[in-house]
Order: structure tokens, then C-alpha cells, then sequence
């Protein structure tokens, strides 16, 4: 809507297309056409949705995602050949940066990148290799300032923001929060 105005008559329409294409980008069984067509009270048809739907993708340039930090780390933890606890305490300190406005000026594979160093670290592996660099495209010299920040927010952590550390000092997550993250590098 913020790339085409949308008049007031059409604003179902837009909202039951967009309802559709996130269902069938997230769902393993969206909608059926003739539900969402009920849904509005017959106000709209098939094809009307179905030309919604086209125009909607086409304004989006059909870009209806983002890659998130988790996206990276999961294709970070397989280049290191990470073991389970690896894979919990990078999914642990990457967590804890969802909580951090003063991450923000990081991109997710930069953060994704700097769990990994950390979990490496705390596993008593090598900081990085020359795999991950392959894969993630960054250097150990690029990952340190990112990592360090990370930690430094990490012992900042408020009271109320404990969520993450309760989350993962259950044997679920391996009591993985219970793990001492060294900012020696």
C-alpha cells in the first residue's frame, strides 16, 4: 500500500490477498479460493483475488521474504560441522541479539556469523575456518568487532530481559546459558 495507493472499496480485496499469499508461503495447506471468496462475503471473485494476488507480487517485485539471521546460521552451522551443543549455544547468543537495539546496525549474517565464532570459542574449536569462510564470506578479522559487541550487549543484559537465558538453561537446550562466553579475542 505504501508502493500504490489502495481506495477504500479495494481494501478488503488487498487484505484477504495478502492473507493468501502469506498462507501459501507459510502453510502446508492454505486457503482454497472459495473459502477466502466467502470469507468476504462474496464481496470479491476468484479471479478478482487471483488479480489481486498477480498485482500484489508485482509491486512487491515479488520479494515476499527476507533472509533472517537464522537462515544464515543454519547454513553457517553446516559449514563448521557443528555438534548439537555448537548448534545450542549459537542459537543461544543469536537469540539474545533479538533483544538489542544496538545490534541493529549489524546484518543477520553478520550476527549470525558472530554466534558461530562465539559457539566455536566456548566449544574450544577454532575461531573460525577456512569452510566458513567460504560459505559466509567473512573473514575472522570481520567477525571479531561484531562478536565483541555482541558479548558486551550479552553482559548488559536488563532484569526483565531474561527470557533467553531461561529459555535455554533447560536440559532441552542442552543448559547451555549456563556456559561462560569469553570475550578473550
Amino acid at each position: 500500500m505504501a508502493l500504490t495507493p489502495v481506495t477504500r472499496p479495494k481494501l478488503q480485496l488487498v487484505g484477504v490477498t495478502a492473507l493468501l499469499i502469506a498462507s501459501k508461503y507459510e502453510e502446508i495447506y492454505p486457503p482454497e479460493l472459495r473459502d477466502l471468496v466467502y470469507i468476504c462475503d462474496r464481496a470479491y471473485s476468484k479471479s478478482e483475488i487471483l488479480g489481486m494476488e498477480e498485482t500484489l507480487l508485482k509491486a512487491l517485485q515479488y520479494r515476499i521474504t527476507i533472509p533472517s539471521a537464522h537462515a544464515f546460521l543454519v547454513r553457517y552451522l553446516k559449514a563448521a560441522h557443528a555438534d548439537k551443543k555448537m548448534v545450542q549455544l549459537s542459537c543461544y547468543v543469536l537469540d539474545g541479539t533479538l533483544q538489542s537495539y544496538d545490534l541493529l546496525k549489524y546484518l543477520p549474517s553478520q550476527l549470525a556469523a558472530a554466534a558461530v565464532f562465539i559457539a566455536r570459542r566456548a566449544a574450544g574449536r577454532n575461531s573460525w575456518s577456512p569452510t566458513l569462510l567460504k560459505y559466509a564470506d567473512y573473514c575472522e578479522e570481520d567477525v571479531v568487532p561484531v562478536a565483541r559487541d555482541v558479548l558486551k550487549e550479552k553482559g548488559s543484559e536488563k532484569g526483565e530481559l531474561r527470557a533467553v537465558n531461561k529459555k535455554y538453561a533447560s536440559s532441552r537446550y542442552g543448559g547451555v546459558a549456563g556456559t561462560e562466553l569469553l570475550c578473550d579475542f
